[in-house]
């Protein structure tokens, strides 16, 4: 048996500015990222792109930002960097930069990937920094860090639609200045960050950690069970999120703009889900929450392709609301399995994430193009029954005395 151990909870007050400011950077860092799948309508026109392309164009993204995350972790577990946060935010910058410009296919592909790997910098030390700042409420701590970058995510769609869609992709340049504001908090909080390592100390107290008895075949079998569930989750949100426009446009007719509105009523309820399974997590257990996040969706996803246009927006905003709720609780699950690499777990299930949501694009874009975008909407329906698989997982409870496995 493996003796994991935990940090007792920190006594310690949240620190609400850095977590806000912590949060309000990713909501800018998604933000961008936002920009590449809502570009999509404009990009397919402009350079005659099938689906398939429209995939490849999330893959090389989502695969600059997955690949090097784990890494990146592994590094800042070893050495934090507190630097980092903000040299990942130029390189966004970059990139937003150069896909303002971009005439060639080509092109538009570096572009992303630099945006790509200024994400996978970002995230490891980022989810530190909210750690630190948590005060032990590591839920709660996770899931203000989390909602700041859905609410980016579900407002950058609102924006293109509203700067770029009228007047031109050059306009995707705009978004650099979100970029620089971005590197400004990011170097304030690097100042904070690197105070508290300097202050840090190892515990060297017996009540300072605590300790859960999990062999280290359990620990990894439960680490793969959350990626497995991660899998479902974040395949599931490709479709909505890169096809969600197209599946409307599709099969109801709707205009554009309007189709990117109603991404947005998705992605803000994703981001006010995701606010609220943090908190739930630390209530009731993180385990619960994950059960009702990924199974609970299941009975709206699988009667969306069904629905007329109204009922579609609906089922589409309970969905949002159901399934993001998931994601804080089964980090912070994952970090109490392995305390001491919380940039490692950090870098591993961002990296994941963003990894199978590319994967996943590129392999759904495909699909569209043999069978159309209504077929791949159907068999997605099918991806949250794998929450059936969170019963595998042990029961880890938390207290503010201690923590211990059951």
């Amino acid at each position: 048996m493996e003796n994991v151990k935990v940090p007792a909870v920190d006594t310690a007050k949240i620190v609400y500015p850095i977590l806000f400011m912590i949060s309000f950077s990713h909501f800018l860092n998604d933000l961008i990222q936002s920009t590449i799948p809502s570009l999509y309508p404009i990009l397919k026109g402009e350079f005659h792109l099938s689906f398939a392309q429209i995939g490849i164009i999330t893959l090389v993204f989502q695969l600059t930002a997955s690949i090097l995350q784990p890494f990146v972790g592994i590094y800042t577990d070893k050495k934090p960097t507190p630097r980092s946060l903000a040299i990942g935010m130029g390189l966004s910058m970059a990139g937003l930069l150069l896909l303002a410009a971009a005439h060639q296919y080509y092109v538009i592909l570096i572009s992303v990937a630099l945006i790509g790997m200024g994400s996978s910098v970002f995230h490891p030390e980022a989810s530190r920094v909210a750690q630190l700042a948590s005060g032990g409420q590591k839920g709660l701590a996770q899931s203000i860090f989390q909602v700041g970058g859905n609410s980016g995510s579900a407002i950058g769609p609102l924006l293109v639609a509203l700067i770029v869609l009228p007047l031109g992709q050059g306009y995707v340049g705009l978004f650099a200045i979100a970029a620089f504001i971005g590197i400004i908090v990011l170097w304030r909080i690097g100042n904070w960050y690197a105070e508290r390592l300097s202050l840090k100390r190892p515990a060297k107290h017996p009540g300072d950690l605590i300790e859960i008895q999990l062999s280290r075949k359990k620990v990894l079998f439960s680490v793969t069970v959350l990626l497995a569930l991660v899998f479902s989750k974040y395949i599931y949100l490709a479709s909505m999120t890169n096809y969600f426009t197209f599946f409307l446009i599709d099969k109801f007719h709707v205009p554009v703009k309007d189709s990117q509105l109603y991404l947005f009523m998705f992605l803000a309820a994703v981001a006010i889900g995701t606010l609220l399974g943090g908190k739930l997590g630390d209530l009731y257990g993180r385990k619960k929450i994950i059960w009702v996040s990924i199974l609970g969706a299941a009975p709206f996803t699988l009667c969306l392709p069904y629905l007329p246009l109204f009922w579609t927006i609906v089922f589409a905003v309970f969905i949002g609301l159901i399934i993001a709720s998931a994601f804080s609780a089964i980090l912070v699950y994952a970090t109490d399995l392995m305390p001491n690499k919380i940039g490692l777990v950090a870098g591993l299930f961002f990296g994941f994430m963003f990894g199978m949501g590319g994967i996943g694009s590129a392999v759904l874009g495909a699909v569209a193009d043999d069978t159309s975008i209504e077929y791949v909407f159907k068999i997605c329906a099918y991806l949250p029954l794998m929450g059936i698989i969170t019963a595998f997982l042990p029961n880890i409870k938390g207290t503010k005395k201690s923590l211990r496995h059951k």
